[in-house]
C-alpha cells in the first residue's frame, strides 16, 4: 500500500462519553448494551450525561479546571487519555514535536448573561445604551458571545505540554472528519511525524438545546435506538470527548510505541442533500475507499444521527451491502458533533483489538449479529444537515 514508512498507526486512543473513561469501560459498557440517557433535565429533550470525571488526574491544577468550561474540560481530560495511552505524557521533547488538530464547536455561552440581558433590555429607558453596558462588563474578557474555539487546543498545550503545530477547525461533524482527514494526510506527505487529533463537545447545554430545535433536530419522547426513530426523527447530543494519536510507523518503530491500528483512509464530501444525494454519495466514497474488500471480515461503524433525511439515506445506502455487520454508536453515546467520527474511529480500534464486534441493540433490522474476527472496520459520518465523511481502519497483525 504504497510507502510502508509512511504507514500511519493509530497509537493512543482517549475517549471520555456518558460510559466512563478509557477503552476498557467503553468496551465493557457496549458489550453490556449499556445506555444512560437523560430524559429529566433537559426535557422533553433527551441527553447523554458526560460520567463523573476526576478531573485531577488529567488537569491536576484546579486553576486550570476553574477557567475552563465543560467542553474544555472535556477534550483537555480526554487528550491526557490519549497521550498517556500512547507513552507520550510527561516526555517534554516528544511532545514538542506533536502536531495537534483539534474540532471544536463556538465554545460555551454564559446562559445567565443572557437570560440577564434578555430579560431587562426591554425594561431599560435606553435599550441600546444598556445592552453595550452589560456586553462591556458582564463579559469576561476571554469571551466573545461565546468562547473561541481554539481555547481547547490552547489548554491541551497549557496543561499537556503538546507544543508542535496547532489547528483548529470549526464546522460540527465536517469539522471532526477533516482534522483526521488532514492529520493523516500530513504524515502520509511527510509533512509531520506525530499528531494528536480529535476534539471534544459538552451536549449538557440549554442554549444548544435551543439552537437545535429550532431547526426540528432533536429527540423527544422516549429513547429508541438511533435506526428506529423513523417515526420520530431527531438526535440525542451526547457530551464525548475523543482524542487519537496518529503516528508514522518508522517514528512508532524507532520509539518502541506498539500500534493499536492502522488509519488507511480518511475521505471527505459534502453535497447540497437533495433526495438521495447521501445515499450516492456514500455510494461513491465506498467505492473509493473498499471496493474488493472482504465483507466476511469487515464491519462498518456508523455516526448516524437519528435526523432525517440522512439517517434514512444511510440505511439505504447500507441496504445495498446486506452482508456488513453495522452498529451505530449514537445509540449508546448520544451524537456530540466535531468528536464523534474521532470517537468512532477509537470505537473501530477497539473492536480490531478485541477481535470481536460488540452486540447490537438496533431492533429494526439494519445491525445484524456477527460473531466471526475481523480485519477491517469502516467509520461513516453523516452530518445531521451536512457533511459526508468515511474512513477505513486496518489491525496490525
Amino acid at each position: 500500500m504504497g510507502d510502508v514508512s509512511r504507514e500511519v498507526w493509530i497509537t493512543g486512543i482517549g475517549i471520555v462519553s456518558c460510559l466512563g473513561e478509557g477503552a476498557d469501560a467503553h468496551w465493557q459498557s457496549f458489550t453490556e448494551g449499556r445506555i444512560k440517557v437523560d430524559t429529566e433535565s433537559f426535557a422533553p429533550y433527551l441527553v447523554h450525561p458526560v460520567a463523573r470525571l476526576d478531573l485531577d488526574r488529567q488537569i491536576p491544577k484546579k486553576s486550570d479546571q476553574r477557567q475552563m468550561e465543560g467542553w474544555q474540560r472535556i477534550g483537555t481530560y480526554a487528550a491526557g487519555l490519549a497521550l498517556e495511552n500512547a507513552g507520550l505524557k510527561g516526555n517534554a521533547e516528544l511532545l514538542a514535536r506533536t502536531d495537534m488538530i483539534v474540532a471544536a464547536g463556538g465554545g460555551e455561552r454564559d446562559t445567565a448573561v443572557d437570560g440577564t440581558v434578555l430579560s431587562n433590555k426591554a425594561k431599560s429607558a435606553n435599550p441600546g445604551a444598556f445592552l453595550n453596558e452589560r456586553l462591556m462588563s458582564d463579559l469576561r474578557p476571554t469571551l466573545f458571545l461565546a468562547q473561541l474555539s481554539n481555547l481547547l487546543a490552547g489548554n491541551i498545550s497549557i496543561v499537556h505540554g503538546v507544543t508542535g503545530s496547532s489547528r483548529t477547525f470549526m464546522g460540527e461533524e465536517a469539522a471532526g472528519v477533516d482534522a483526521v482527514r488532514i492529520a493523516l494526510a500530513r504524515i502520509v506527505a511527510g509533512q509531520s511525524e506525530l499528531a494528536l487529533v480529535g476534539g471534544s463537545h459538552n451536549g449538557e447545554r440549554e442554549d444548544l438545546l435551543l439552537l437545535y430545535d429550532a431547526g426540528g433536530y432533536l429527540l423527544r419522547g422516549p429513547f429508541k435506538p438511533v435506526w428506529e426513530r423513523t417515526n420520530s426523527p431527531g438526535m440525542a447530543l451526547g457530551s464525548l470527548g475523543a482524542f487519537l494519536v496518529l503516528e508514522a510507523r518508522t517514528h512508532a518503530q524507532a520509539r518502541g510505541a506498539k500500534p493499536l491500528a492502522r488509519l488507511l483512509a480518511v475521505l471527505s464530501e459534502r453535497t447540497r442533500r437533495p433526495a438521495s444525494a447521501v445515499t450516492k454519495t456514500l455510494a461513491q466514497m465506498w467505492q473509493k475507499l473498499a471496493p474488493q474488500r472482504a465483507a466476511a471480515r469487515l464491519a462498518i461503524i456508523s455516526g448516524a444521527t437519528g435526523t432525517e433525511t440522512g439517517t434514512s439515506e444511510e440505511r439505504a445506502w447500507l441496504k445495498t451491502m446486506p452482508d456488513l455487520p453495522v452498529r451505530a454508536t449514537g445509540s449508546n453515546l448520544g451524537h456530540g458533533f466535531e468528536p464523534q467520527f474521532a470517537m468512532n474511529i477509537a470505537l473501530a480500534t477497539l473492536v480490531l483489538g478485541r477481535e470481536k464486534l460488540f452486540p447490537a441493540l438496533d431492533s429494526s433490522g439494519v445491525e445484524q449479529k456477527h460473531d466471526g474476527p475481523l480485519d477491517q472496520v469502516a467509520v461513516t459520518s453523516v452530518g445531521h444537515w451536512r457533511g459526508e465523511g468515511m474512513a477505513l481502519v486496518e489491525a496490525v497483525k
